[in-house]
């Protein structure tokens, strides 16, 4: 692929629900050639307030919208994303190096992610009933509360999942009838500005969204700005936790990083299919997923049968071309973060920790790690690798088992294989993480269903209807009638 003038696509941002361009522009790398590729207009100080301001002023025509118009509006964005995929999904290959299985999964849920956020405006209570009665005082007063749209909302959206994570902050805005003002990762932005377009299509009203790359010194006003009245952030746990310090008065809803495991019990079938799903959790988008599995705890009797196999079929896989569709680890979003999982895999083998199997690095491509006996205090072990690496340990007893899970400083998700009902709801009753997934890897995700962390994790729920119900509050109406 050229990088000459010729070839470089260019894309504008979106402000006030308009395409324009600005004088300054955003290159963007093809991740596997590391070739720029295109470019995509960057706002500045005075496109960002403009975008503001635009949204506080759609604030009431936004509110009024009826659930049949936003379900319109919504039903028309999965039209055209079906009309798309072809397009996306190479969009997500270039932009984001995600091998192609995955990125047309991702393109599918894209569409699967706004059609449910239609389908949840025939579904959702819009209030509820209240009896006030409960005292002489309140004698013959009736209640009622409705949920009401909380207002500008402040979007930020992470590389690894740049067109569906995306989604998952956009289809409840508009479905909680919010207007907002989205920025896409700097690294992946031209998934969310095709979002932006079929937008720009709809019967939004005026002003009330923008989708805006921007540099970081800028993007501040996103976090600051009380006229936003919630941010939603996914990223990482430390940025994350400074932006909700310096968020001001305004609701946070934060879904960070991970540190995910899942945990096999005797009972345990180790099937073919159990491996590949281990192999697909750990290293699939080169384990640049917020609940890859990071650690694989297997129970004592059990250890040596999944080891062997383990290690076997991961041997098999290598880092390569994301075009591919036999492609499972494509490139890692940047050299220098192959750079440090690499380093952070050296520290560990130098401390004691055996590599199972341990693959080349070459630029942005590492191939798959798989390690032993590693030291807990270490990096590779307590943080969020977010790059393929698989970390194989064993256990005797069940409690302490769910207890190393909880050891960690994360809590997103968490799987446990075993067929003891007694043990799955001790699992669920006792595991500090956000969701449980029992007889399968902790990668496992819905896009309907309640999704976030506790910890460091995050802080909130995304998943439509829970996502929906943070961008609205409530308000109360207390008659009396007598």
């Amino acid at each position: 692929m050229s990088d000459s003038a010729l070839d470089v696509l260019e894309y504008p941002l979106f402000v006030a629900g308009k395409a324009a361009k600005t004088e300054q522009w955003l290159e963007v790398n093809h991740k596997y050639t590391q070739q720029v590729y295109a470019r995509v207009a960057l706002a500045d100080a005075k496109t960002i307030e403009k975008a503001i301001d635009a949204a506080v002023k759609s604030t009431a025509a936004m509110a009024a919208l009826q659930p049949f118009q936003k379900q319109k509006i919504l039903l028309h964005c999965v039209k055209r994303f079906d009309e798309m995929r072809a397009e996306l999904t190479d969009i997500l290959i270039a932009e984001g190096g995600k091998p192609r299985k995955a990125a047309a999964a991702e393109v599918e849920r894209l569409i699967n992610t706004f059609q449910i956020a239609a389908d949840a405006m025939t579904q959702l209570d819009d209030g509820r009933m209240i009896p006030l009665a409960v005292t002489p005082a309140a004698a013959g007063f009736q209640g009622m509360v409705k949920h009401v749209p909380i207002g500008p909302v402040s979007l930020i959206s992470p590389f690894n999942f740049p067109i569906n994570l995306t989604a998952h902050k956009i289809a409840p805005a508009i479905a909680a009838g919010c207007p907002f003002v989205l920025k896409p990762a700097s690294l992946t932005p031209i998934s969310a500005l095709k979002i932006a377009a079929v937008l720009a299509e709809t019967d939004l009203p005026q002003g009330a969204f923008s989708v805006l790359p921007c540099p970081r010194e800028h993007a501040d006003v996103l976090v600051t700005d009380d006229r936003f009245k919630l941010l939603s952030f996914t990223g990482s746990d430390v940025v994350g936790w400074d932006m909700k310090a310096r968020a001001g008065r305004k609701k946070v809803t934060l879904e960070l990083g991970g540190n995910a495991a899942v945990l096999l019990e005797p009972d345990t079938e180790i099937s073919d299919a159990l491996i590949e799903r281990l192999v697909g959790g750990g290293y699939n988008h080169a384990g640049q997923v917020c609940i890859s599995v990071q650690r694989i705890l297997v129970h004592a009797d059990i250890y040596a049968e999944v080891k062997k196999k383990l290690v076997a079929r991961v041997k098999k896989v290598t880092a390569a071309d994301p075009e591919l569709d036999t492609t499972l680890v494509g490139p890692m979003i940047k050299e220098t973060e192959a750079s440090r999982v690499n380093k952070w895999v050296d520290k560990a083998i130098k401390k004691g920790a055996k590599a199972l199997v341990r693959g080349e690095l070459n630029g942005v491509l590492l191939d798959p790690i798989l390690l032993e006996n590693v030291d807990e205090s270490l990096e590779v072990y307590k943080d969020e690798v977010f790059g393929p690496v698989v970390i194989l340990e064993k256990y005797k007893n069940f409690e302490k088992g769910i207890a190393k899970i909880n050891s960690s400083r994360f809590g997103l998700q968490a799987g446990v294989y075993t067929q003891n009902l007694h043990k799955m709801m001790y699992a669920w009753n006792h595991l500090d993480v956000g969701g449980v997934i029992i007889n399968d890897i902790p990668s496992f995700r819905v896009d309907n269903m309640p999704y976030g962390g506790v910890k460091d994790s995050g802080l909130g729920r995304e998943g439509i209807q829970s996502a929906i119900r943070d961008m609205q509050e409530e308000r109360m109406l207390a008659i009396k009638l007598a």
